[in-house]
């Protein structure tokens, strides 16, 4: 019994045992990173979701934004990399590439809205983001919710790596 307690405490002071605060910290940060990860898939498969339910209208909105002829195409790549980037964020091996995927679309949609406005001078359209289930228009109030989307895709990228906790056997 004596070895065993002289064991332990050899281990408080190293980065095997975290001090007690550190595991109410831990908690905390994995329960947010739970969070984050699992709010932007169900965002991803609500948009989706509502982007199939009214795929024919979001493909006609999209002739605002391309040529007609690419107007099919590009619907369905959007469809596809957001459902994409759910699946990666719900399996446990990927979240990581999930949460880099997920970024570079919030980045990639919200650089376009900012394009759109600023670049191509273009009039208020329905931006599509969510079928035509939830009403927001293209422009910089798009461009800044997507950025901020960035922030739980962050902390799902840093905080998503798997640590194998080092466990001390004691006989």
């Amino acid at each position: 019994m004596r070895d065993e307690k002289e064991t332990l405490e050899g281990f408080e002071g190293s980065s095997l045992i975290p001090p007690p605060s550190s595991l109410s910290s831990r908690r905390w940060l994995k329960t947010l990173v739970l969070a984050s990860r699992f709010g932007l898939a169900a965002m991803f498969l609500f948009a989706a979701g509502a982007k199939l339910l009214t795929v024919s209208d979001f493909a006609s909105q999209l002739t605002n934004l391309v040529d007609k002829r690419l107007a099919w195409p590009v619907a369905v790549a959007v469809i596809a990399s957001e459902l994409v980037a759910a699946v990666l964020l719900l399996l446990p091996r990927t979240v990581r590439a999930g949460a880099a995927w997920s970024a570079l679309l919030l980045v990639g949609f919200a650089g376009y809205a900012l394009y759109y406005v600023y670049v191509l001078h273009g009039e208020p359209l329905e931006c599509g983001c969510f079928g035509g289930i939830i009403a927001s228009q293209l422009g910089v109030s798009t461009a800044l919710r997507n950025l901020a989307l960035l922030v739980p895709a962050t902390l799902v990228f840093f905080g998503g790596r798997q640590h194998r906790a080092s466990v001390v056997k004691l006989s």
